[in-house]
């Protein structure tokens, strides 16, 4: 019999009257052949309008699941929602579809990881975002495609007049995703969630994407949230950021938080797998041992104890049978872990921190 101690839901942090999303104490399960998956289990975070939120982990951490629950498109399957979104003060878990449907792309959207598989292949790129547009605004169809045109050529397709009646394959990659982001942002929503929006493009182009997205925020003070694993590209953007292991968050705070003082093993792994182009580096990149676990079978106590180097510092088997809570550090900045504070800070100034 496992010994593991039950985790009490845990406080949310603080947040300001004014967070647009605010998420709180939320759980994703799916109930399967092989046993109840955990995708989502106890996330809390809040996002202003204005503002850019990271969510960032190891595939399967539990990132997409808590986009698309934010949606709504977990609707009408077989998973289990318990927890609170709040969306500009309405309540969204316990919302019906339709009320869903109609806040999905006029108060919130979404640009998917995979713009070739999300963009339907027998549609224009222009008719599906005509449609998109004339869901939630009673325009006629000219009308609709010049709104289509002018998102185009926006987002910075060339000759956009033309482009619009192209089909999805037609396109390059970065002009896919330009595409995405031109279907997402025509009805001006409030919140918008990238998930993994530079994944398999070049470096030049993701930079026009990230900077394309930062320049619209401006423009609509909307919130932002991008998905990714690319730590790189929340260092650019984010000003927040949360990183989850095991349907977890296990640390958050500002992006300075995280970035020059991180207080959790597994982030300093995720640190130390990063390559840096600003400096030389004499080390080899330190990759995290193991692999990410399983969402049915979690381990017990914290989560991430068979791959941490540093369990032996804490007393007996605690790493192993208690489930650490996320604890505030100082000014927001939390953590999940079982380590002493006079430990986190002496391992990252002298151990971790030298080696980046």
């Amino acid at each position: 019999m496992s010994t593991a101690a039950v985790a009490t839901p845990e406080p949310a942090p603080a947040t300001s009257p004014r967070a647009f999303l605010d998420v709180r104490d939320l759980h994703v399960h799916f109930p399967t052949e092989d046993g109840l998956v955990r995708a989502v289990d106890g996330l809390s975070f809040s996002v202003e309008r204005g503002k850019t939120l990271g969510i960032v982990g190891e595939s399967g951490s539990g990132k997409s699941v808590t986009s698309l629950s934010i949606l709504g498109l977990h609707k009408g399957t077989r998973a289990k929602i318990t927890g609170e979104i709040w969306l500009d003060g309405v309540e969204l878990v316990g919302m019906s579809n339709e009320d869903v449907r109609k806040l999905r792309g006029q108060q919130m959207a979404m640009v998917f990881q995979d713009p070739l598989s999300a963009l339907h292949p027998f549609y224009t790129v222009g008719d599906q975002i005509i449609e998109g547009y004339r869901v939630h605004n009673k325009v006629n169809k000219a009308t609709a495609r010049k709104r289509a045109i002018e998102m185009l050529e926006r987002v910075g397709i060339p000759t956009p007049n033309k482009r619009v009646d192209d089909y999805p394959h037609q396109f390059s990659g970065g002009m896919r995703q330009r595409a995405m982001i031109a279907l997402a942002l025509v009805c001006n929503p409030q919140l918008l969630i990238a998930d993994e929006p530079t994944t398999a493009l070049d470096v030049t182009v993701q930079a026009q994407i990230l900077d394309l997205m930062k320049d619209l925020q401006k423009e609509f003070n909307s919130a932002i949230i991008i998905i990714t694993h690319d730590l790189g590209v929340v260092a650019e953007v984010a000003d927040d950021l949360v990183v989850m292991y095991g349907g977890k968050c296990v640390e958050d705070g500002t992006v300075e938080d995280i970035f020059y003082s991180p207080r959790m093993p597994y982030t300093w792994g995720l640190l130390s797998s990063m390559p840096r182009l600003d400096r030389l580096r004499q080390e080899r990149l330190t990759p995290i041992p193991g692999t990410p676990p399983s969402l049915i079978n979690v381990p017990s106590g914290c989560a991430f104890h068979p791959r941490c180097s540093y369990k032996s510092l804490v007393p007996g088997e605690t790493c192993r049978t208690e489930v650490p809570q996320l604890a505030e550090i100082e000014g927001g900045h939390r953590t999940r872990c079982h380590l002493s504070k006079e430990d986190k800070e002496r391992i990252w100034t002298e151990e971790v921190k030298p080696k980046l």
